[in-house]
């Protein structure tokens, strides 16, 4: 099958754009003129109304099953105070009546702006009901609360200890129904499972947005528990009968190096991946949390709250037997990391299995965000992969100098620094923790601006990246965290034919209004899978 798209205006490579591309049996075989591309035969010609076109758009990190999950749970991303919370919490009952358990995430109170502006607590939830138990995640996912009834069914008092986690106590002394970092994993055993069904339709509709948006491959973290059969076998379900285009590689999470363990002697030996659209992946590691919650593992104390360094997830010896058995089997280890304290705990981990400083399994870093120069310059010496998610400045530039201070937060988030010391660089959202449309991503890499426009003249400007090394960083730079970059990420021969076209020329209009692009279509192997 031979197809021709024409009259595009097409990215291939900074200062590289190009009318027509030939694509055969999904790979493009030929990328130039209009003349010179229509001189060949084709089964099918398309006009693309010199539209713009860019390579798909390859998210390196993010949950798409929980993307799919929140789309079906109550959204609490919309509250501006506790008291919304709590009215969201209770329509969401009056909605679904029979539910076992209410569960639902997205709360900040960073964007609470009338009442009093803290977590919540249980206290709160019970307002909503005393009757059934309550989980209502932060909107970063490394901080929980449940009401009293969840507490009760749980057996949680205050001599309750999670390794790796906090269960926080009240004034009082007792649990005020905050968990983090692994006692989350506590709280949310309450949630009922769902079938294999359910989960499936969940993860199908989170993959169909993610084609409308222009995603046309996921490394995605949906692996988290010992009990990981079932998911792997549902994604495998997918694929070996082919309900779905989206380019997926895994991300697997186990902090327990048994289940580490366990995973290399079955899904590792018998689990089958073709690499093109199901790959193996990585394991994906925790060793901090998020900045929101003050559960980033920082080195020094945070500035708005002495006395506090964070929540470290893994010690750093099990954080480096994890990552010495990888290595031994030949496993890319990704770390999430945004403390500084996290980060150096990491490049400490991984430079010890090196052999003279090189990282041929490519072990990166997911979030990276507080860092001094040294920890920059040794991130690049050692060409460790960094995946950002630029959009996390939307929030974080409210909170981040509060949080360690001016001279830090100068170092930080320092998107165009890494990328110009030579480091491999991608982008991804995190979703559901951000939305995974990749347009206000990209708006905030090249503006250093929240959705709101602010602060006048970006944040830390002196950080913002051309607007092609952010498309380059989030289809190119993600294809090489997977080892994939010489077969996509780019509209060149030899390429897999995934694309998108768009309905705003991306490298013309004011840059303000990147993050409202709309994707028009999105073709996967040479196929349009998702037409506006």
């Amino acid at each position: 099958m031979k197809t021709i798209l024409k009259n595009g205006k097409i990215y291939v490579e900074k200062n590289n754009f190009q009318e027509a591309i030939l694509i055969e049996d999904g790979v493009i075989t030929k990328v130039g003129t209009n003349e010179d591309i229509l001189r060949s035969d084709a089964d099918n010609i398309i006009d693309l109304q010199w539209k713009t076109v860019l390579p798909g758009f390859n998210d390196s990190h993010l949950h798409i099953s929980w993307v799919g999950d929140a789309m079906n749970s109550c959204n609490l991303t919309s509250a501006k105070s506790i008291d919304e919370v709590i009215q969201l919490g209770k329509i969401f009952i009056e909605k679904n009546k029979d539910l076992a358990v209410l569960y639902g995430r997205g709360w900040n109170q960073d964007y609470f702006t009338s009442g009093e502006k803290r977590l919540i607590t249980r206290f709160d939830l019970d307002k909503i009901s005393t009757e059934i138990p309550i989980v209502f995640d932060r909107v970063c996912g490394h901080v929980s609360v449940g009401n009293t009834k969840a507490l009760e069914i749980l057996g949680v008092d205050e001599n309750t200890v999670i390794d790796g986690g906090v269960i926080e106590l009240g004034n009082d002394g007792n649990p005020n129904g905050i968990f983090n970092e692994n006692a989350v994993g506590l709280i949310h055993s309450l949630i009922p499972e769902k079938s294999d069904n359910n989960i499936e339709e969940e993860f199908l509709k989170a993959a169909n947005y993610a084609l409308s948006v222009g995603i046309t491959s996921v490394q995605s973290c949906d692996i988290m528990n010992s009990d990981f059969k079932s998911m792997f076998n549902i994604i495998h379900n997918i694929y070996d009968n082919k309900k779905l285009k989206l380019r997926y590689s895994h991300q697997f999470n186990f902090q327990d190096i048994n289940d580490f363990k366990t995973y290399l002697e079955t899904e590792h030996k018998t689990g089958q991946y073709d690499e093109k659209f199901l790959s193996k992946g990585a394991l994906k590691l925790f060793k901090d949390g998020s900045l929101g919650a003050r559960t980033a593992l920082m080195l020094k104390d945070y500035e708005d709250a002495p006395g506090t360094k964070g929540v470290a997830a893994l010690s750093h010896e099990q954080l480096q037997d994890l990552c010495d058995l990888a290595t031994k089997n030949g496993i890319r280890v990704i770390t999430h990391a945004i403390g500084d304290g996290a980060i150096e705990s990491v490049i400490n981990a991984y430079e010890k299995t090196m052999k003279d400083g090189k990282n041929p399994l490519r072990h990166g870093i997911v979030h990276c965000q507080i860092t001094s120069m040294e920890q920059l310059n040794r991130i690049a010496k050692l060409n460790i992969p960094v995946m950002y998610q630029p959009i996390f400045l939307d929030y974080d530039i409210k909170i981040v100098e509060e949080r360690v201070g001016k001279e830090l937060s100068s170092t930080s988030y320092a998107f165009n620094t890494l990328y110009k010391l030579g480091a491999p660089i991608s982008l991804g959202t995190d979703a559901p923790v951000e939305d995974c449309n990749p347009f206000p991503n990209i708006y905030c890499a090249v503006t250093r601006l929240g959705i709101d426009g602010k602060p006048v003249g970006g944040f830390y400007p002196n950080e913002k990246m051309e607007l092609e090394d952010a498309i380059d960083a989030y289809t190119i730079g993600s294809a090489f965290n997977e080892f994939k970059e010489d077969f996509k990420g780019r509209l060149k021969p030899g390429y897999v034919a995934d694309l998108i076209v768009l309905d705003m020329d991306i490298f013309a209009i004011d840059e303000l209004k990147i993050k409202d692009i709309k994707v028009e279509k999105t073709m996967i192997d040479g196929e349009f899978v998702y037409q506006k």
